[in-house]
């Protein structure tokens, strides 16, 4: 069934006083209607002008201000024929009115982003900034279709970076296997390698016990022989003693006492070495071979695993799903205002102990390199002045208190501690190639171009190539941290406590591996600190 119509025209449902449709409309006793706020206003300017209340449509005056009655089927009524023709009209035109003023919609405000009619922009609307409803929605069309566009950009790059990132999932998977397994596979060789030396040492120790085992038995057999014939010659000897016959005695003492006289001068075959120093020889051979390896491994397999941590990052290219969508909010931004943006990258250094601890290296002292004052102790670790030292290597330096350490360094970044007890001492880095039998300067860390010192007395100073900086700063601690950018051509000081105290920082070009080195004064002691509790 057809919805009935409501044969009422819009000038009817409208206030007499503002010409708009009826808002909140209500009655007066003549019968006529108007919106509640125009007939109480109308009023409260005709009571202030001391004029009894009238109806504006009519004229009647009432002697007292009537009470107003909400004509609320008129209401529903406004409400529903509004509707009505705002429906109708949009069917007959295509475009919809002004509910409000029964005009087209052909203006849009840009400053509240509102469609509304010319009377609405003139009444309500002043001053604001307007356009045509066409012409803004074919700019506004341009600017979507241009968003439409960078969307389906960034979708994408984000489409691609994703099939990118797929890839290189597969790809780091399996590489993280092959890696595995290569590592693997040349670790076992190694161990291989070991466990066959090792055989072979096995083998070795077995021929050299049965061999002087076959010694000693021999010597053993040698002794029980010659012990026999001892007691036979101390029978004989008690036997003459004992004889009363002086002739007898006489013819035969000369031949006894040659005999005894052998016995005495030889009594053992000559002296003998000790038959168990050859293992004792090998033990510390193989004891030394341990401790190079343990330090090898843990120096090696530590840069390693820096490398597998904080190595290159892998970049995958393009930007992550929220710079596009930032990128693309900014683009179109700024061609309306104009922004510029600058994105910097900065490097981070460690400025605490705990940040310079990440690169902590592990270092054992080289014996053969140490003066023939020095002595060294403790694992390789600790390095004494005492003058005690009866060593002797062709490496060794021979007219300056110096020792060099075993491992080179020139990972990225490296970082070690040292303690100090004694008046002097000087910290420094070397080329393993350094002068070490001059008697003059350039056999003297930071006497020549291939190390840098750092000397530490009553005060700080820092030489290289001969040449020494003398920094105010006066020794407060005993421990002394060196941090090593070998890449990036900088070596820096620090005295360490709870906090780090930066005392100099280095710039060269560094072209082969340095090699920590320490010069001690009298009665001095220079420790390697094990850094590798303090790390965990």
């Amino acid at each position: 069934m057809a919805e009935a119509r409501i044969p009422v025209r819009m000038n009817r449902l409208c206030c007499p006083i503002c010409s708009q449709v009826l808002r909140n409309p209500v009655t007066v006793p003549c019968g006529h209607n108007f919106c509640m706020r125009c007939i109480q206003d109308r009023w409260d300017h005709e009571e202030g002008s001391r004029s009894p209340c009238s109806c504006p449509e009519c004229g009647n005056r009432f002697a007292i201000r009537p009470r107003l009655i909400e004509n609320t089927t008129l209401a529903d009524l406004v409400r529903d024929t509004p509707a009505l023709k705002r429906a109708r009209t949009w069917t007959k035109t295509g475009s919809p009115l002004c509910g409000r003023h029964n005009r087209s919609l052909d203006v849009y405000c840009c400053t509240d982003e509102k469609v509304i009619c010319q009377v609405c922009a003139s009444a309500e609307h002043t001053g604001h900034t307007f356009g045509f409803v066409s012409r803004e929605r074919r700019r506004n069309q341009e600017e979507l279709e241009n968003i439409q566009m960078k969307s389906q950009q960034i979708l994408q790059k984000q489409e691609k970076k994703q099939r990118n990132l797929r890839k290189a999932l597969e790809r780091i998977q399996e590489e993280a296997r092959n890696t595995e397994d290569y590592c693997e596979a040349v670790l076992a060789g190694v161990i291989d390698s070991i466990q066959r030396h090792f055989m072979s040492l096995k083998e070795a120790i077995g021929v050299q016990g049965k061999a002087t085992a076959a010694r000693v038995q021999t010597s053993l057999q040698t002794l029980e022989v010659k012990m026999n014939e001892t007691r036979r010659r101390g029978a004989e000897l008690e036997r003459l003693a004992q004889t009363d016959d002086d002739v007898h005695f006489l013819e035969r003492w000369p031949s006894v006492r040659r005999l005894c006289e052998k016995d005495h001068l030889h009594p053992l075959g000559g002296a003998s070495e000790d038959p168990l120093r050859p293992f004792e020889l090998t033990k510390r051979a193989v004891d030394e071979l341990g401790r190079q390896l343990e330090a090898l491994c843990d120096k090696e397999f530590a840069t390693i695993s820096q490398t597998a941590d904080s190595g290159e990052r892998w970049e995958s290219g393009g930007e992550t799903e929220e710079d596009d969508m930032q990128q693309g909010g900014e683009a179109s931004t700024s061609q309306s205002h104009g922004v510029n943006i600058t994105v910097t990258e900065q490097t981070v250094e460690p400025k605490t102990r705990a940040e310079f601890l990440q690169y902590a290296c592990g270092l054992s002292l080289d014996p053969t390199t140490a003066h023939q004052d020095l002595t060294i102790c403790v694992g390789d670790k600790e390095v004494r002045n005492d003058k005690s030292s009866t060593m002797f290597h062709p490496e060794r330096f021979m007219h300056r208190r110096q020792v060099l350490c075993r491992e080179g360094l020139q990972a990225e970044r490296c970082y070690y501690e040292v303690e100090v007890k004694g008046d002097k001492a000087e910290i420094a880095l070397a080329y393993r190639g350094m002068d070490r039998k001059s008697r003059t300067r350039v056999s003297a860390f930071g006497g020549n171009a291939y190390s840098w010192s750092l000397d530490r007395s009553r005060s700080y100073s820092v030489s290289h190539r001969g040449d020494s900086i003398q920094l105010t700063t006066s020794p407060s601690q005993h421990r002394i941290g060196v941090y090593l950018e070998f890449k990036k051509g900088a070596l820096s000081f620090y005295e360490v406590s709870d906090s780090m105290k930066f005392l100099y920082k280095v710039e060269a070009e560094f072209t082969e591996a340095l090699y920590p080195g320490f010069w001690l004064g009298e009665k001095c002691c220079i420790r390697i600190c094990d850094l590798r509790h303090d790390r965990l």
